[in-house]
């Protein structure tokens, strides 16, 4: 059992003046560690166009690593430029997970592109830093991981973990699009591929969690650590439809495993839920867990899918 205090919110992307590519979201939040400060990745969104359609972008905020809600520098323009045309991140990038691996910064995002019959597509890509995460490079113009017969769309919400020396990949993969009297609606389940070098995958190709709203429950952003002689994943899990209403929207779910395979959920062991009133009380999603100072911590968005930003709670107890 998982007890987790929640702090308040660190960072409002709306409250920030001259960013026009960060007017609103700050989305799956992921982190670098430094001396001094901790340098937090996420995904934000200018206005949107004369259609409404968003595109999103990728950037960073510094926070003081003693006072993690003073916020001491904010990236002025995105860590990497949007796709080339045709490309598989043409329009947008989100959400990303980072990690620091020997000299370089990696960034695995997902890539959104624009289609007809439904709103989008998405795979999965990497760009790599060698200045700390200011600024990242592709590796090539194509995912690292995509399509298959067994997993035919919308490959998203990676979550970078290394283990005994084997890279991890959490996703989320697209099942089924489901008809709705507007624009169709993605099912989506998470996944899992491991590999040697972080570039080529090898997938488990099988959906992880159970699920307990709906068969069509929707199921992104598994995060993963290690504690007490178990693996821990906090992950969001929504309805299908209507999911903008408060109580069909995100909210954090729980797992074990001992082998990274077979995971048992319980959702009663999570410890954090949707707050009574505030910025967190219709929906919570996109967990990020990390450990600072001897304290295990967790960054995760609020209403709206983090479009008023993300939140920190720091862990009070754990009870296996």
């Amino acid at each position: 059992m998982f007890k987790w205090e929640k702090i308040g919110v660190v960072f409002n992307p709306v409250e920030i003046a001259g960013r026009t590519w960060m007017k609103e979201y700050a989305q799956a939040p992921s982190i670098l560690v430094f001396d001094t400060y901790i340098r937090v990745f996420f995904s934000s969104r200018p206005n949107p166009d004369i259609d409404g359609l968003y595109v999103s972008r990728m950037g960073y905020i510094d926070l003081d690593r003693k006072n993690l809600f003073n916020v001491i520098d904010i990236c002025k323009e995105p860590i990497f430029p949007l796709g080339k045309l045709g490309t598989f991140d043409e329009f947008g990038t989100y959400p990303v997970s980072v990690i620091k691996y020997l000299n370089e910064v990696r960034a695995y995002y997902a890539g959104w592109t624009r289609c007809e019959s439904v709103p989008f597509n998405a795979a999965i890509g990497v760009a790599i830093s060698h200045n700390n995460g200011l600024s990242f490079e592709r590796i090539g113009e194509g995912p690292i991981l995509s399509y298959t017969p067994d997993e035919p769309f919308v490959l998203g919400s990676p979550k970078i973990r290394r283990f005994n020396d084997i890279w991890y990949l959490w996703y989320s993969s697209g099942k089924k699009w489901v008809k709705t009297s507007g624009k169709p609606e993605p099912v989506y389940k998470i996944r899992m591929a491991s590999s040697e070098d972080g570039i080529i995958w090898k997938k488990v190709g099988k959906d992880l969690i159970s699920n307990v709203l709906e068969e069509n429950e929707c199921q992104a952003s598994a995060d993963v650590f290690f504690l007490g002689k178990r693996y821990h994943m906090f992950f969001s899990y929504r309805y299908n439809l209507n999911f903008r209403d408060q109580n069909r929207g995100y909210r954090i779910g729980y797992a074990w495993s001992e082998d990274l395979l077979n995971w048992t959920r319980d959702d009663s062991k999570a410890g954090i839920g949707k707050s009574s009133e505030g910025w967190d009380s219709e929906s919570i999603s996109y967990p990020y867990i990390f450990e600072l100072d001897n304290k295990i911590m967790m960054f995760y968005q609020g209403n709206e899918i983090g479009r008023y930003g993300f939140g920190l709670a720091i862990l009070n107890s754990y009870i296996p």
